[in-house]
């Protein structure tokens, strides 16, 4: 929401955070999704990214119960053991199923990108 309200959306990272596709490090790639078919969500997440060997979990807080999100809503995070051959694609599949509410994939919505590396500090623009 901060993003869309924004006229420019820069991002700050160290030179760890590059990679050459997403997913397959090892962190959940968080998907938000209603609680009323939340199963079902998990189960068609994981059937979409069967190739990159993905493992779909609903998040647990403390306790052991759902993590609710402040719009009251669960995420299921996806595990990817190789990166993601078609962000934008997977993405928009990812987006198009009932009940889900947004997913972690921020996809073209960076005007810059400013990196601190082992050479120094580097700005990237679109």
């Amino acid at each position: 929401m901060v993003e869309a309200a924004s006229g420019k959306f820069v991002v700050v990272v160290d030179e760890t955070k590059l990679v050459t596709g997403l997913g397959g490090s090892g962190l959940a790639m968080p998907v938000e999704v209603v609680q009323f078919c939340w199963k079902y969500n998990q189960v068609r997440l994981q059937g979409l990214f069967n190739e990159e060997g993905c493992e779909a979990k609903l998040r647990l807080n403390e306790d052991g119960k759902p993590y609710v999100t402040d719009n009251s809503n669960y995420i299921v995070d996806l595990y990817f053991k190789t990166p993601i051959k078609d962000a934008l694609g997977a993405g928009k599949e990812i987006a198009a199923l009932e009940g889900v509410v947004e997913h972690g994939l921020f996809l073209n919505m960076a005007s810059s990108v400013i990196i601190a590396g082992s050479d120094g500090v580097s700005v990237k623009t679109k």
